[in-house]
């Protein structure tokens, strides 16, 4: 859905009729809603009622929770520019309308399946439908576009460049994977001939996507859902490649380096020749320093506030982007400097009774690599820290604890071997079940069997079977000076409040 409703906000913005349904309301829905998107809150094929209407009939629907969920749209490519219409999200059950004389666009995504209800009442209504990367790959063309791809860290990337367009007076308009703070979502409209866009792979659409400027960040084989091999997804990312004017790529990536050949590269690896590297680098608890090359000339410092070595790469992504676009150095290292990143990447959500508690959307083996490494660092320089009298004769334990939902079946039994590797730098796990996002459980695989094969690591390891098992878990285990780092893509993060309140009356109490 955060394709659609991205998307779905720059419509609403340019003050275009937006429908949509959801089957809960959110921020953004919400959002949506202020902006006079009409969202069904039932996913019904009766939603279609409502275009029998005259349209000016149809700013009378009332959007109330019993009547309506988040707006989506769709939209014809027209040339280079945005045709658009009355859309509706289709994501529901139920009885198609017989007769619509004002017939709406549809965008539907691939979760949607073709035996849905509501999407085959589209059908029958002779509905132009839409995939959510058709309106994407419009707003691409619409605009001095850059597309950041790659298996990870495109949403930080994304995000960042954003932000320092935005700090250097661009104006960009947005469309990102991930909710930021500093636009209140995870979409903007800016006025300016700029869009950032976040350009995914996850379902071969991105071979849709023609930038100015397209970013790789890496590639890996991460959704064998709709890819069998790893060739299949490097011959994605080649088209991708191709129909960019300019691209930037990560050369630390063998794959990136020698099957893309971007125009522009960058490197934390000096010796690798790469348009732009760093040199005297310090990955600390609270920050990230480097000194910032291009092409053998010193540009000057960067400090970043997120962490490790995968936040240096994709911050120098943005220097290369930054560059190129005409920014003085000096105008990039302050917007970097600013930027706190987006939602659930190492997101700190709260520390009570000394325990830190983070949330990260980490769900695939190299990410989950990447950010316990970036939680041990903070925790190992707390430990040295450590400096008054109380603590030298009580000092923390310091541990990692790694509460992990995997996701996707699919997923989870590709990579097996791999997740029960990459817990090295925690000192506890936690496994929960697998979040399905809505694939068939056929019973090759379950939590307990990852929980298992991570145990054969040599790391401690604890099963529990549901959220709420999770929940008493942690209010039982957590010590103070734990960083309790909860990865998931799918729906553990809501147990975040719950198990932070608990330990929060032991602040209370204290």
């Amino acid at each position: 859905m955060v394709c659609e409703e991205r998307s779905a906000y720059i419509l609403a913005k340019r003050k275009l009729p937006v429908y949509g349904s959801d089957i809960k309301s959110s921020r953004i829905t919400q959002r949506l809603q202020a902006m006079g998107a009409h969202i069904f809150w039932r996913q019904d094929a009766s939603n279609f009622e409502l275009f029998q209407t005259a349209p000016n009939d149809r700013s009378e629907v009332v959007q109330s929770p019993e009547t309506a969920v988040p707006a989506a749209v769709a939209a014809s490519r027209n040339g280079s520019s945005v045709a658009t219409a009355q859309v509706l999200q289709v994501n529901g059950n139920g009885k198609a309308a017989k007769s619509l004389p004002h017939l709406p666009q549809v965008v539907c995504s691939t979760a949607i399946h073709p035996a849905n209800a509501e999407y085959r009442a589209a059908l029958d209504l002779g509905c132009p439908i839409f995939h959510r990367s058709d309106l994407l790959a419009a707003l691409i063309g619409d605009y001095h576009s850059i597309a950041v791809a790659g298996t990870h860290g495109k949403t930080t990337t994304s995000s960042s460049i954003g932000f320092m367009l935005l700090a250097a007076g661009l104006d960009p308009t947005i469309v990102v994977g991930g909710e930021v703070n500093a636009w209140e979502g995870n979409a903007r409209l800016g006025e300016s001939p700029y869009l950032v866009a976040e350009a995914d792979e996850s379902d071969g659409s991105l071979v849709k996507f023609a930038a100015k400027i397209g970013v790789v960040t890496n590639i890996e084989l991460d959704h064998p859902d709709h890819y069998d091999t790893l060739e299949q997804v490097v011959e994605t990312f080649q088209i991708f490649a191709n129909n960019c004017q300019t691209l930037v790529g990560c050369i630390d990536d063998e794959i990136v380096k020698n099957r893309l050949q971007p125009s522009i590269s960058y490197s934390l690896q000096p010796d690798r020749g790469a348009d732009y590297t760093v040199d005297e680098v310090e990955y600390r608890s609270d920050c990230t320093k480097a000194r910032v090359w291009e092409r053998g000339a010193l540009l000057g410092d960067l400090e970043l506030k997120l962490l490790g070595k995968h936040n240096l790469s994709n911050a120098l992504a943005a220097v290369a982007v930054g560059r190129l676009l005409g920014l003085e150095f000096a105008a990039i290292a302050s917007g970097m400097a600013a930027f706190e990143g987006a939602n659930r990447r190492f997101e700190v959500r709260g520390c009570h009774n000394d325990i830190l508690f983070v949330d990260d959307y980490a769900h695939h083996p190299s990410e989950i690599r990447v950010t316990l490494a970036a939680a041990r660092l903070r925790i190992e320089e707390n430990k040295q820290s450590s400096t008054s009298e109380r603590e030298k004769q009580n000092p923390k334990q310091g541990r990692v604890v790694a509460i992990f939902q995997p996701h996707r079946y699919s997923r989870t039994l590709s990579f097996l071997s791999e997740f029960a590797a990459s817990f090295g730098d925690a000192d506890l796990v936690v496994v929960t079940d697998i979040y399905s996002a809505g694939e068939p459980n056929l019973g090759q695989i379950n939590g307990h069997k990852v929980a298992d094969l991570i145990a054969k690591t040599g790391q401690q390891v604890s099963y529990q079977p549901s959220l709420e098992a999770v929940g008493k878990f942690l209010n039982e285990t957590l010590q103070p000076g734990d960083l309790a780092l909860f990865l998931s893509a799918g729906n553990l993060n809501q147990i975040i409040p719950e198990v932070m309140a608990f330990y929060q009356k032991a602040d209370v109490a204290g």
